[in-house]
């Protein structure tokens, strides 16, 4: 990532991988956001990685799971992450965490164009992440989000952005386009994913820099 001409590249990935995952449909919503900004995005679905539960033991029988070499190559050609999580119980999704875990043990100077000794974070150290959940309940799948920003923040260095958005009532938020029906409630997706826009391009342009 040397060239201050490449696109800005995104991830968007969702915490739940079920079919018409109402967080899919609110990563998609921020995703068309983003890429009206100029930005290009990729979907992640985290179910396709095939990843097993995240176990030592497993990992010295079978070596790194390809799926999670594919994340690492993802986090390390992206500039920034939207992350729509599900809470379940309160708390992140299995799925999420799982792939994270993974990612957490991963060297990263094993791949081409990272510094040496950069450990597990040298792909997500300084990140910029926007956090939005979506839940048919009224609190909007607000409860995980703390979890999921201390999570990220605290174990893999990365930016999560101040703004974050719950979607209550989501499974009756979206038209027949995919769009949300609440004026109220786009802005705010905008306002998140415009700050992950900045972040994102201030951290590309610093990395052209200094290259």
């Amino acid at each position: 990532m040397s060239s201050h001409t490449e696109p800005l590249r995104l991830l968007s990935i969702s915490g739940s991988a079920r079919e018409g995952s109402l967080n899919r449909r609110l990563a998609d919503v921020a995703s068309k956001q983003a890429q009206a900004l100029g930005a290009h995005t990729t979907s992640v679905d985290l179910a396709e990685l095939d990843l097993p539960l995240f176990h030592p033991d497993w990992s010295a029988r079978h070596g790194v799971p390809a799926g999670a070499l594919k994340l690492r190559e993802l986090f390390a050609t992206h500039h920034g992450l939207l992350l729509a999580c599900p809470e379940y119980n309160a708390l992140p999704t299995p799925l999420l965490i799982n792939a994270f875990d993974w990612l957490s043990v991963l060297p990263a100077d094993e791949h081409a164009g990272l510094p040496a000794g950069s450990g597990p974070t040298g792909v997500t150290a300084g990140v910029p992440v926007g956090l939005l959940a979506a839940s048919p309940g009224n609190l909007g799948g607000l409860r995980a989000l703390p979890v999921v920003r201390t999570f990220l923040s605290t174990n893999f260095a990365m930016l999560v952005v101040p703004e974050q958005v719950g979607l209550p009532g989501a499974n009756e938020a979206f038209d027949d386009e995919g769009r949300l029906r609440k004026p109220e409630l786009a802005s705010l997706v905008e306002r998140l994913v415009a700050s992950v826009v900045r972040q994102a391009r201030w951290r590309q342009q610093h990395a052209a820099q200094a290259t």
